[in-house]
């Protein structure tokens, strides 16, 4: 009879709706639920002796940007050309933490960071306003190449004439 050789448990666990089912509060206008986000956890990396080993404390968080019900069409535009490099081929926008060693605050982490980014997406830069430079400025900056010249000028040798 032979032994059957244990399967290690390097898979990721997938979790969509996790504990306590809060919001996602990115602005004071826009909320996204727990049902759009998908939480995957694995094992971390780092000090944390046998926390490290046995324990999946790291957070994974995929929004799905152009499948969530929440956004409109202009809101998933800003986040796709603000967030592009963050956003996978599928999609899935994707934040991870692992800062913490308990997974539920790496969790409350990754929801965290996931609502910065999302909020900075939104933030709108403004307009930089051509103006022209002051005379008084230009006064100055003339008058101080002036003298600067003018200290060069004495160092040189003086001539025989």
């Amino acid at each position: 009879m032979t032994r059957l050789k244990k399967r290690s448990s390097r898979k990721c666990c997938v979790n969509r709706h996790p504990a306590g089912g809060s919001m996602a509060q990115v602005t004071g206008k826009i909320v996204i639920s727990d049902d759009e986000l998908i939480y995957k956890f694995s094992r971390s990396a780092g000090p944390g002796g046998q926390n490290v080993n046995k324990l999946n404390t790291r957070v994974t968080l995929l929004f799905h940007v152009a499948g969530s019900r929440t956004l409109t069409n202009e809101q998933k535009k800003r986040i796709n050309s603000n967030l592009s490099s963050r956003i996978s081929e599928n999609g899935f926008l994707k934040v991870v933490s692992q800062k913490h060693r308990k997974q539920n605050a790496n969790r409350v982490a990754a929801r965290k960071r996931l609502e910065e980014l999302l909020a900075s997406a939104f933030v709108v830069k403004r307009v930089r306003k051509k103006t022209a430079v002051p005379y008084a400025a230009r006064q100055r900056r003339l008058l101080h190449k002036r003298r600067r010249s003018e200290i060069k000028q004495m160092r040189r040798r003086v001539s025989p004439d």
